[in-house]
């Protein structure tokens, strides 16, 4: 019995001093030269303003549900670094061309931050079967003049799609009087807002119950705006980055078909693949000419 309570006791005090080593172990980490140091994150968030002015339409801040919708998405634009960045990469090359168009249709500047919330300024594709910069469906797109075929889509064409979203825009308007809700009828539909208008039976967007989508809208515009006039104030330094620059092409109007393509586009000096990033509209290898010129883009 002696002998175990020896054995028991030697045991005892070999685990007190493994113990003690890891305990001084531990220590000498949290103080040594090697100790790693805490990382501070610093966020750039300016406090939101009392108002802000959208298609010449002064929206209150004032009101908690308003204030926290927009405070949203601000926070969830300015910290999406890899989307805005790149917006404001690509609205360098695009902007201008769209602010002409909008001009000649008499509408307001601010619906280049439709465009740009709809698909970031590239020829994106919805789940439904939305296309192109405005993300026009099919049928909207015939109903405002645009050709839709198995050759040519021209809602990838950024001119004739901007104009047939203009022209949605003016009849909206045109219904609504109010460049808001026309702004969220671009979302839900004409129909969608009229009905929602009448059912809940309010007259401003802000007041109306909306699916998440739609109830998100108009203030990812709001908040898209606020960012890119104010750039440097959410960490955007537009000096320190490489914008894209507008493209210069020189145009060629095609008034037969053409049967091949790529051979056509190597016979004007450029070849297949130019063609296609200038010309995403055109959708295979031929064009079948339907009473109706087309304008091809190639390089300068």
């Amino acid at each position: 019995m002696i002998i175990e309570f020896k054995k028991f006791v030697s045991f005892l005090f070999v685990i007190i001093l493994l113990i003690s080593s890891c305990s001084d172990s531990n220590n000498e980490k949290k103080t040594g030269e090697d100790e790693v140091p805490e990382i501070q994150q610093h966020f750039k968030f300016p406090p939101l303003p009392d108002h802000v002015v959208f298609c010449g339409t002064r929206v209150e801040l004032s009101n908690f549900d308003i204030r926290e919708r927009l405070d949203k998405e601000l926070i969830v634009n300015t910290y999406f670094h890899s989307h805005t960045i790149q917006a404001i990469k690509r609205a360098n090359r695009y902007f201008g061309q769209l602010e002409q168009e909008l001009i000649k249709q008499k509408l307001p500047l601010d619906f280049k931050y439709l465009c740009l919330i709809e698909s970031g300024l590239t020829q994106a594709r919805s789940p439904a079967g939305a296309l192109g910069f405005w993300q026009l469906m099919p049928e909207t797109a015939k109903q405002y003049g645009l050709r839709v075929d198995n050759e040519v889509d021209e809602r990838m064409h950024i001119l004739k799609s901007t104009i047939a979203a203009c022209r949605y825009l003016q009849d909206a308007n045109e219904k609504f009087d109010d460049w808001i809700v026309t702004s969220a009828s671009y979302n839900r539909g004409i129909a969608g807002i009229a009905s929602d208008l009448e059912e809940q039976g309010v007259s401003s967007y802000f007041d109306l119950h909306l699916n998440s989508e739609t109830s998100r809208y108009v203030f990812r515009m709001l908040a898209i705006k606020i960012i890119f006039e104010n750039k440097k104030a959410y960490g955007y330094d537009e000096d320190n980055m490489e914008l894209y620059e507008p493209i210069k092409t020189r145009s060629i109007t095609i008034n037969n078909s053409l049967d091949d393509i790529k051979k056509w586009a190597k016979s004007q000096g450029s070849n297949y693949r130019m063609l296609k990033l200038l010309n995403p509209w055109i959708l295979g290898n031929k064009l079948t000419y339907k009473n109706s010129s087309l304008i091809i883009e190639l390089p300068v």
